[in-house]
């Protein structure tokens, strides 16, 4: 039962990066359209509205995914940018102070929020693929205040523990 519901897993994120990749494919910065970006990533999890009419629409494929995406749409109604944001560039932005607003900007939705009373800390995990094959899960931890006092990388152990 354990080994089938790895195998499910993995398949299901496979087909997800698969979707993706063709849909990214499919959009060109400058040209998509709103309706075309939803059309191929359907409705965002959550839409920022600037005081200059850009729209960031949010799309994260966790906690199954290896992916979280941001596409943003001009006030020209064009997409302007597609980004997946978990990138060893912006976890390295990931700095000692920051607040939960500023780590999730820079990478989205987590997979797993956790809550450790006793050492009054909370650990966010992202997954990700590393050199786009290796299962990977970058975390997080905020102290009481909510600030960042550590980062680290591991292997995604859910074929270990399927749940995860």
């Amino acid at each position: 039962m354990r080994l089938t519901t790895c195998s499910a897993l993995l398949v299901a994120a496979a087909l997800l990066a698969a979707c993706d990749e063709q849909r990214v494919q499919k959009l060109e910065e400058g040209v998509a359209t709103e309706l075309q970006v939803r059309q191929q990533f359907g409705e965002p999890v959550t839409v920022t509205v600037e005081a200059d009419g850009t729209r960031t629409m949010e799309y994260p494929r966790q906690p199954e995914g290896n992916a979280n995406y941001v596409i943003q749409i001009g006030p020209d109604g064009k997409m302007s940018s597609l980004r997946q944001l978990l990138t060893p560039d912006n976890f390295a932005r990931v700095q000692a102070g920051q607040g939960p607003l500023e780590v999730r900007k820079l990478l989205g939705r987590p997979a797993v929020m956790r809550r450790f009373d006793l050492k009054n800390e909370d650990v966010w995990e992202w997954r990700f693929l590393q050199g786009g094959k290796e299962a990977k899960v970058f975390s997080v931890t905020f102290d009481a205040t909510g600030k960042v006092v550590g980062t680290a990388t591991a292997d995604d152990t859910r074929l270990a523990d399927p749940g995860r």
